[in-house]
């Protein structure tokens, strides 16, 4: 597959993709800077094609967001609550299982679980959440936790973060969520998520995790006040990570949404941003299966785009999102089997459903 570039200065960048060579943090900031955007799409495509052939791959899986009551100020949430304020939920037991019920249909095959840090109820209540669901639906991969989550549980149990995995594990946890990372630099974190966990304590938790046998995902939430260089230190960050345990399955850009639906062009990342950092995070993160195309937040469109910028997963179906539609996401908060397998195809790219864990269930 022949590669044609306007910008003769990516022809170093493209020897080093062409030879399979590491790309330095100095290669990504060039490639954020370089006006080839089609050439940096290319680059990334003939790594992705080198991967994964022409398949994309999506899950049938259903969000569940058990509380929004939590102790941190992130800036850019819209989705937390206090105690007592109008709107703060928390779930038990049976307005679990009844959330579940309504939604559920015998093809999902996982629950994705994130929610509040919430100091009104116990470690206990988090075990019990996933206890509950591994009882009533045990056919279901349990995706539950960030990170940050596991180093909050940590805090709130008096267990270290590899005591905190191991009952969770017991409890049934199958895989970890990558939230909770946003940008893995700390002066973007204290002032963005100041009271949430550390670089250090998000990748400790990644890495404990995969020490236990866990696989997991990891995430990178950009468009707001970080550099592109702290973008590729975060990528550099996790690409360290997965050196050392290979434990990460698929990294996922996710562009920041505003505080509400109405607001204006912007206050939202730019197409031309989010195809240059789906690309971009391709050819940087060379030791990833997979980048992942989160159709909430881009739209179903990009997302078709994304499939010749380097990615080769759409996500899910979700059933009912919040955590972004709680703030300014424009699309559905969920969508069907047969939409994506159309969203696919009509790209020229082979559908595959699959599990949690990349293992084919059917291709269409």
């Amino acid at each position: 597959m022949s590669i044609l570039l306007t910008d003769t200065k990516l022809e170093g960048i493209k020897e080093k993709v062409l030879h399979g060579e590491r790309l330095t943090i100095e290669d990504g900031l060039y490639l954020y800077e370089t006006p080839d955007l089609l050439g940096v799409a290319q680059l990334a495509n003939q790594v992705n094609l080198k991967k994964n052939g022409d398949n994309v791959y999506f899950i049938q899986n259903m969000y569940i967001n058990p509380t929004n009551v939590c102790e941190a100020s992130c800036s850019f949430c819209g989705f937390k609550r206090k105690p007592g304020q109008e709107g703060a939920y928390t779930m038990d037991s049976e307005a679990l299982l009844n959330y579940v019920g309504e939604r559920w249909n015998d093809n999902i095959r996982e629950f994705h679980i994130v929610g509040g840090h919430n100091v009104e109820v116990g470690f206990e209540y988090y075990l019990d959440t996933i206890r509950t669901l591994k009882k009533h639906y045990p056919s279901a991969t349990i995706k539950a936790y960030t990170g940050a989550e596991i180093e909050f549980f940590s805090r709130i149990s008096g267990l270290s973060m590899k005591g905190v995995l191991e009952e969770l594990i017991k409890a049934g946890l199958d895989t970890l969520p990558g939230g909770g990372a946003e940008i893995l630099t700390e002066n973007y974190r204290a002032k963005m998520s100041p009271d949430k966990a550390s670089t250090d304590q998000w990748l400790e938790a990644h890495e404990i995790a995969h020490s236990l046998g866990l696989r997991t995902h990891a995430t990178m939430l950009y468009g707001s006040i970080e550099s592109t260089e702290e973008r590729l230190i975060h990528m550099d960050r996790v690409r360290q990570l997965q050196d050392r345990t290979n434990g990460f399955m698929v990294f996922i850009p996710l562009a920041m949404q505003p505080r509400s639906v109405k607001a204006s062009l912007k206050r939202r990342t730019s197409a031309f941003d989010d195809m240059r950092t789906l690309a971009i995070s391709r050819l940087m993160l060379d030791n990833f299966d997979h980048i992942k195309a989160y159709w909430i937040n881009i739209g179903v469109q990009l997302t078709q785009m994304a499939l010749t910028f380097g990615s080769s997963d759409i996500h899910g179906t979700l059933i009912e999102e919040r955590i972004s539609h709680s703030v300014g996401a424009l699309t559905s908060s969920g969508i069907t089997r047969d939409e994506l397998i159309h969203l696919i195809k009509s790209a020229n790219k082979t559908p595959i459903e699959r599990d949690t864990f990349y293992n084919v269930v059917k291709t269409y």
